[in-house]
């Protein structure tokens, strides 16, 4: 196997918002061998493929960035399709990984693996303490399993196989759809087109007042690989066995009315933000406890003025390419 910058590695769901970062920021460190694959060319949910290519790519490294991702009412209106092609793609990773000698891989889960009334800010040991968010209960059931699988092959088999649990993502590669997009481009994209259109107010659901976590996708795509590269013994003395997964986020959470406030000046609108109580807040707070991860040695860089901004313009060099 290869060691230092030349050696091969996958990333699997290069396409997403965290895998595209996580490809960037690998090149940016040096890497030189990095395999990527597109869902036409591999299917991840067929394991006989998966086998075929890790047995043929010598593979020495993997990011797990591949799932099947969604907002509320799409994990409410397929929920046996959330939970089975989570399952099967994290398997046969991480089951062909194995097979094929990978020693190393890493697991991007999801901060919805905890309870749906965790304590806040939340803690790694909260997880498996109390009953999930039932609306997105298939997915994070999934990405629990994901965990469990990479703890069960580092017991049973002396793998080094990690995960980290990131916050709430935003920036470069985001989704943008005016239906299926999360709070930040939803709202990025709604504010903006009120400034095009002139319009003196843009509706925001609930009162504004929920507080959330967000963090830049290059900024996980950083954490991702600090904890990849961290040596064993300084891992395993900061997590346990059956406990190793590592939460990554920001540390430091605004209210939505904060977070929609933000994203007006950056788009450079001037009308009225007008905040619709009628209408859900949902959780009050979510954010999470980042402890683990500072004394691993990484906390997060960009804050969110700077990132909505990269964001931004990411957006609008790209908007040609949201239009519905």
């Amino acid at each position: 196997m290869a060691t230092g910058k030349d050696k091969t590695i996958y990333v699997a769901g290069h396409r997403g918002m965290v895998g595209s970062a996580i490809v960037r920021c690998l090149k940016e460190s040096g890497y030189t061998n990095i395999l990527t694959r597109t869902h036409a060319e591999l299917d991840l949910l067929d394991q006989k493929a998966v086998q075929t290519f890790f047995t043929k790519k010598q593979i020495d490294q993997v990011y797990l960035a591949a799932a099947k991702v969604g907002g509320i009412h799409a994990n409410n209106t397929y929920p046996a399709q959330f939970i089975y092609e989570n399952l099967m793609i994290e398997t046969n990773i991480i089951h062909a990984s194995h097979l094929n000698g990978v020693q190393k891989l890493l697991f991007l889960g999801s901060s919805c693996i905890y309870p749906k009334n965790a304590g806040q800010p939340m803690p790694e040991d909260a997880l498996l303490t109390s009953p999930l968010e039932p609306t997105n209960e298939p997915y994070a059931i999934a990405k629990i399993a994901g965990i469990k699988l990479c703890e069960s092959y580092n017991r049973q088999y002396g793998r080094d196989y990690r995960s980290v649990m990131p916050t709430n993502l935003y920036g470069p590669h985001d989704n943008f759809h005016p239906e299926n997009s999360h709070v930040i481009p939803a709202l990025m994209r709604r504010i903006h087109g009120a400034k095009q259109k002139n319009s003196p107010e843009v509706v925001v659901w609930g009162s504004g007042k929920p507080m959330r976590e967000f963090l830049y996708v290059d900024d996980m795509a950083e954490a991702s690989i600090h904890v990849m590269d961290l040596d064993e013994q300084t891992y395993q003395t900061h997590t346990q066995p059956m406990l190793s997964h590592i939460n990554v986020g920001s540390g430091i959470d605004c209210t939505i009315r904060e977070l929609a406030e933000t994203i007006a000046l950056v788009v450079e609108y001037t009308g009225n933000l007008v905040f619709d109580s009628t209408k859900p807040d949902g959780t009050k707070r979510k954010l999470m406890d980042v402890t683990r991860l500072k004394a691993l040695g990484w906390q997060a860089k960009t804050d969110l003025r700077a990132g909505l901004q990269l964001t931004y313009d990411w957006f609008c060099r790209n908007e040609k390419n949201f239009r519905m």
